[in-house]
């Protein structure tokens, strides 16, 4: 786990160093949370068999900005994984990458497209470094020199995400508008705009995502699902409610998902860390 520059922090909720080893050959599934990822890998590339948006066609990638999505991707893989995964807020989007998060809706788009030479000296400089804090330190550097301060959207956006997340999506649209002082239609628009979803979708993200680090987190420390008891905690309105998002979000109820991904809970323990402190 990484924590960047002062300067970057407004814009990465979390940054971590990934090394999945060891899996039996297969697909790994890359679930919605409602933070737009940046991804850079060490030696192998990211093998995406099938994108959140369906019509896209499946492709390697080297470095990749993935949108906020309620879909899961299907992450091909030869039995391991390296990289450096970044968490970005929806203000980041637009600071690092230069574009809202509204554009990336759904898409995994190659990081050099979106950069440029920036892109590719971001993943030259990162595989040149010896060790993480050397990676971490490569990256930070590149994202530091172009950081853009002219965010253009309305703070009332910032502060309508802030409170989503910070009510780990509890919060009506409703009153959500009325906090900023907006018609819940007026929110919809601009909220979809900049971020790619709907208040009311975020919320459910939010909320699934925080349920699923919950289920990680007891699996890995091995305590019991105890699903009745987590669907409770997480503001869901009962366990099948939980259930049914969660085979929305990821296409399996939660039991076989974790059955799916076991290796990955429990290998992913930083990042969620991260984001539970964020």
């Amino acid at each position: 786990m990484h924590r960047p520059h002062p300067a970057l922090r407004p814009y990465v909720a979390a940054a971590v160093g990934y090394r999945h080893e060891g899996f039996p050959p297969g697909e790994h599934l890359g679930l919605p949370s409602p933070w737009p990822t940046l991804v850079v890998t060490l030696d192998e590339p990211l093998v995406m068999a099938a994108h959140p948006d369906p019509t896209h066609a499946p492709g390697s990638f080297e470095a990749l900005v993935g949108g906020l999505h309620t879909r899961p991707a299907r992450i091909a893989h030869a039995g391991r994984q390296s990289g450096i995964q970044l968490s970005l807020t929806p203000a980041g989007a637009r600071a690092l990458l230069g574009v809202p998060a509204g554009a990336l809706a759904s898409l995994d788009c190659p990081l050099e497209e979106l950069l440029g030479a920036r892109g590719r000296e971001v993943v030259e400089r990162i595989r040149a470094a010896d060790d993480w804090p050397g990676r971490f330190a490569a990256l930070d550097a590149v994202l530091l020199r172009d950081l853009r301060d002219d965010d253009v959207s309305a703070p009332e956006l910032a502060e309508a995400w802030r409170l989503t997340t910070a009510a780990h999506g509890r919060l009506r649209v409703s009153e959500v508008a009325a906090r900023i002082g907006w018609s819940p239609r007026h929110l919809e628009q601009r909220f979809r705009a900049e971020t790619g979803l709907a208040p009311k979708e975020a919320a459910r993200v939010v909320r699934f995502d925080r349920a699923r680090r919950a289920l990680a987190g007891r699996v890995s420390a091995g305590r019991p699902a105890d699903l009745a008891g987590l669907a409770a905690a997480a503001g869901f309105a009962d366990q099948a409610h939980l259930t049914r998002e969660w085979r929305a979000f990821s296409g399996l109820p939660p039991t076989r998902w974790l059955a799916a991904e076991f290796g990955y809970v429990q290998d992913t323990a930083a990042l969620d860390a991260a984001l539970s402190a964020s």
